[in-house]
Order: structure tokens, then C-alpha cells, then sequence
């Protein structure tokens, strides 16, 4: 018997999938590379099995590691995707979820918490994000031990079902790995997502204002490059989800802007475009 990987792969639509991320996600090459070498391995075990040969029985569950904002969750959507097309789980959606989900505020609280995210989740992927915060050492009356007990024996023992993708700081994941070795010996696949350079998040603003039917003047394009980078230098910096919060301010001085000048007949470019005075209202300016 003999199998034709390329007709597998073409009938698996995954490429459909890559093809999705690549579109939707600028830069990240590294992770896109990744998660196509994630692809191809699952792909290859599937072909395995057709054969009659032993499945490896790939590690399906992941660690995404990143600043906020460098699009963890859109490449776990596609993850959930492409594991479903091939057949890993039977659903093939994403449930996002923090502590606050899983952990209780009492005693006997949050067995039934964690359980009833899992059992929503079954037949998909659960995406944890800040995961490190559901461990803390510090605090023995803390009930985060419980959830990741939990946890554990679902990773092991309904691996078939559920797929979990732990998320968050790279630091702190380190952490959080080194002091539960029973969670870092189920998670196979470890994916970095870098920081955004200002060119990226320049061209993701542009992107995100097109979506909305607005443009940036020449000079506003200049100026809002030297607004990332000064925003970059700043605390709590997330990426493209900064770069979302500072158009939606641009956009609130656009308005203010036109509405001060009454009395004018407004053309369409008035409406839709975002000059350099409205961004450089900011107090990163100031």
C-alpha cells in the first residue's frame, strides 16, 4: 500500500489554513515556519497510521510565549483549525480563558469551575492566557494547585479529546514550567512569538485603518511611526493591540477636529483622513 502525501495534504485543505495565516498576520516568520513544521508532523503521523505503522502519538499540547499583542490568539484560532482537518479533534474551536475562569475563591470552588471550562472546551483547543498566574507558591491557601491538577489529568488521559495551548510572557512561562516539570513534560511544542518592529506595526496600523475606511496623509504616516517608537519605550506596550487603542484616539481627534470648523462643506477625504495633528495631539508629544 502506498500513500500519496501530496494528494493527503490537498485534501486536508491545511494549506487553505497557512495560506489564511500568512495573509491575516504580517512578519512572524518564525512563527509561521513553526507552525507549518507542526503541520507537516502531524500530517506525516496521520500517514503513519494509514500504514499500519506505530504513531509516535505526537505531543498535540503547545506553549505560545510572547508580549500581548503579537498575535498569539490568531494563530491559535488557525492551530484549532488545522488540527481539526486532520482529523486530532472533533470540533475544532478555541475557548480563551484566564485564572479568573478556572480558579475558585473558596474551598471546593474550583473543581467545578475548571471542569466545566474543560467539558465546553472538549472536542477543541483551550487557550489559557497569562498561565503562570494560575501557579503561586507564595500563597499555600492559593487553589490555582487544584486547576493544574486537573489539568494534568486531562492532558493525560483525554489527550484524544482536548487539546490545551498555554500562553504568555516567555519569562514567566519559563517559570512557570520549571516549577510544575509534570505540565513542561506534556507540552511538546514551544512557539516564541517576537516583538513587533515599528515598520510592522506601522504597516498593521495602516492595514487597521484601511479595514475602517480611513488613511493616513503622508506626514501622518511619518508621524505615527515616531509614535510607536516612542510608545514602544513606554510601560505596558502590547503590540498591535497598542497600535488599535492609538487609531481609535486618532480617529476620536479626527472628529473633534472637523467638528470644531463648523460651518464647512466636508468632502469625502475630510472624513476619512487622519492628519498629522491628530496623532501628534497625543501626550507622547506633549
Amino acid at each position: 500500500m502506498k500513500v500519496n502525501l501530496q494528494t493527503e495534504f490537498k485534501q486536508t485543505q491545511i494549506q487553505q489554513v497557512l495560506d489564511d495565516l500568512d495573509r491575516e498576520l504580517i512578519g512572524l516568520q518564525a512563527v509561521k515556519t513553526r507552525i507549518r513544521e507542526i503541520a507537516a508532523l502531524l500530517l506525516v503521523d496521520r500517514l503513519r497510521q494509514k500504514l499500519g505503522l506505530s504513531s509516535s502519538n505526537p505531543g498535540l499540547h503547545m506553549s505560545f510565549t510572547g508580549s500581548p499583542g503579537t498575535g498569539k490568539t490568531t494563530v491559535a484560532t488557525k492551530m484549532a483549525d488545522i488540527l481539526y482537518r486532520l482529523g486530532y479533534i472533533k470540533k475544532g474551536h478555541l475557548i480563551t480563558v484566564t485564572r479568573d475562569d478556572l480558579v475558585g475563591q473558596y474551598i471546593g470552588h474550583t473543581a467545578p469551575k475548571t471542569k466545566q471550562v474543560l467539558k465546553n472546551a472538549m472536542g477543541g483547543v483551550l487557550f489559557i492566557d497569562e498561565a503562570y498566574y494560575l501557579y503561586r507558591p507564595d500563597n499555600e491557601r492559593d487553589y490555582g494547585a487544584e486547576a493544574i491538577e486537573i489539568l494534568l489529568q486531562v492532558m493525560e488521559n483525554q489527550r484524544d479529546d482536548l487539546v490545551i495551548i498555554f500562553a504568555g510572557y516567555k519569562e514567566k512561562m519559563d517559570r512557570f514550567y520549571a516549577s510544575n516539570p509534570g505540565l513542561s513534560s506534556r507540552v511538546a511544542n514551544h512557539v516564541n512569538f517576537p516583538d513587533y518592529t515599528p515598520e510592522e506595526l506601522l504597516m498593521i496600523g495602516k492595514i487597521m485603518l484601511q479595514e475602517q475606511q480611513y488613511q493616513f496623509t503622508p506626514e501622518a504616516e511619518e508621524v505615527f511611526l515616531q509614535y510607536i517608537q516612542r510608545r514602544m519605550q513606554q510601560p505596558h506596550f502590547a503590540n498591535a493591540r497598542s497600535v488599535r487603542n492609538a487609531l481609535d484616539r486618532a480617529r476620536l481627534r479626527q472628529a473633534n477636529r472637523i467638528f470644531a470648523t463648523p460651518g464647512q462643506n466636508l468632502t469625502k477625504y475630510d472624513l476619512v483622513t487622519i492628519q498629522a495633528e491628530d496623532i501628534l495631539k497625543s501626550r507622547l508629544f506633549q
